[in-house]
């Protein structure tokens, strides 16, 4: 490259460079340039990562102590692990596990429990693999803003979690066989206090094993603008938004086991306010996502069917999610989430979901946690 090539790409480069840091390039004799100071940065074109931090990084694992490679936790079968407990304000940023286990259904054995603020009920109550999006219980490979599922059954979460006093969250086996190593990773900051306006996490498993299908007596689907027997995500009373849903489906028949509408009511207990077109159209597919014949998995940063095995066939089976981060459901109240199961809930499927969303309170008043027997999918052939 000769020089006058070389001081033409010099200046192109400083022309486009120094705008961005906020100085501007002015032309002087002989092709030379300088950098003269230009008007302050506008204070929202510099993204929070380059600006000063006040927290303190910090991570709570389930490292060796002793210096040694035994960096996991083994869980006997009936055991309760404590993966995390820390006092004053903070906020979980990240969690990652990664578990070795016998059980093939371990994923639906183990469950996940959060507590804020000391209290004594959990926000957070699901098994660990539905709380991932795996709500079948088994690893599939993908990749949301919020949750995720590495090669070599790595589970990551990145729904931020606040605390003002306390923190604490805990796994349990319920299964019948040993835990033979839980990796843990829960990444957190710490600050001297949160914002009026933080709220905190909630998670909450519900199921079907099956939905009741809804028909008249001819066998029909019968209108349903009030969704009375819609299958429900989750339910809850205060302040706060909806963040989004997990679903796993296991068809007990023939068909598409969709068409049902989304239905969410806001601040009013008697109609949802909220209603949509369809539960492929709720997950951001379309056309029964590709039918018997051309469904195909995808998973996108807000919504996604990961899992698609034998489409619209007896046993078929679905996992699916769906969040608003681009436009959270707001509450000042009340919020039910809601979906129907089937067109107007025909269909007797088998659902496993967990609600995800904030609130001003740690509300705790979740149902009852299902026993582990009936938490793992099987098929639910009529009679």
């Amino acid at each position: 490259m000769n020089r006058s090539t070389a001081g033409a790409g010099r200046r192109g480069f400083l022309k486009w460079f120094l705008p961005a840091t906020g100085l501007a390039v002015a032309p002087r004799a002989h092709g030379q340039v300088t950098a003269r100071v230009a008007a302050p940065i506008a204070p929202d074109s510099l993204p929070c990562y380059a600006r000063a931090q006040v927290h303190r990084s910090l991570k709570q694992s389930s490292h060796d102590t002793t210096g040694g490679n035994r960096d996991f936790w083994p869980i006997k079968a009936g055991a309760t692990q404590e993966l995390f407990n820390q006092r004053g304000p903070g906020v979980i940023t990240h969690i990652w596990f990664t578990i070795s286990a016998q059980s093939p259904t371990h994923l639906k054995e183990l469950v996940l429990r959060a507590y804020w603020d000391s209290n004594s009920r959990p926000s957070v109550e699901t098994p660990v693999g539905d709380f991932f999006g795996l709500n079948l219980g088994d690893y599939v490979v993908y990749e949301s803003q919020y949750l995720a599922c590495s090669p070599g059954r790595s589970l990551n979460c990145y729904f931020a979690m606040p605390f003002r006093q306390s923190a604490r969250m805990t796994v349990t086996n319920e299964g019948s066989r040993d835990v033979g190593a839980f990796y843990s990773n829960i990444d957190f900051l710490t600050l001297d206090s949160l914002p009026a306006e933080a709220l905190y996490f909630h998670a909450q498993y519900r199921q079907a094993v099956p939905n009741a299908p809804v028909r008249d007596a001819e066998g029909r689907a019968m209108p349903n603008p009030e969704g009375k027997q819609n299958y429900v995500y989750c339910e809850t009373h205060g302040r706060g938004h909806l963040m989004g849903v997990t679903l796993g489906v296991v068809q007990n028949s023939e068909g598409w086991m969709g068409e049902g509408d989304d239905m969410i009511f806001v601040d009013d207990e008697s109609r949802p306010v909220i209603i949509g077109t369809g539960s492929e159209d709720y997950f951001l597919g379309s056309w029964n996502f590709g039918g018997r014949e051309g469904a195909r998995a995808f998973s996108h940063r807000q919504y996604g069917a990961p899992l698609i095995q034998s489409p619209e066939r007896t046993g078929g089976r679905y996992c699916c999610y769906r969040f608003h981060g681009d436009n959270p459901v707001t509450f000042t109240r009340y919020m039910k989430h809601t979906l129907e199961h089937g067109h107007a809930n025909d269909r007797g499927d088998n659902w496993y979901s967990v609600g995800y969303w904030y609130q001003d309170q740690p509300y705790t008043d979740f149902p009852p946690l299902p026993p582990v027997a009936e938490r793992i999918p099987n098929v639910k052939l009529p009679g």
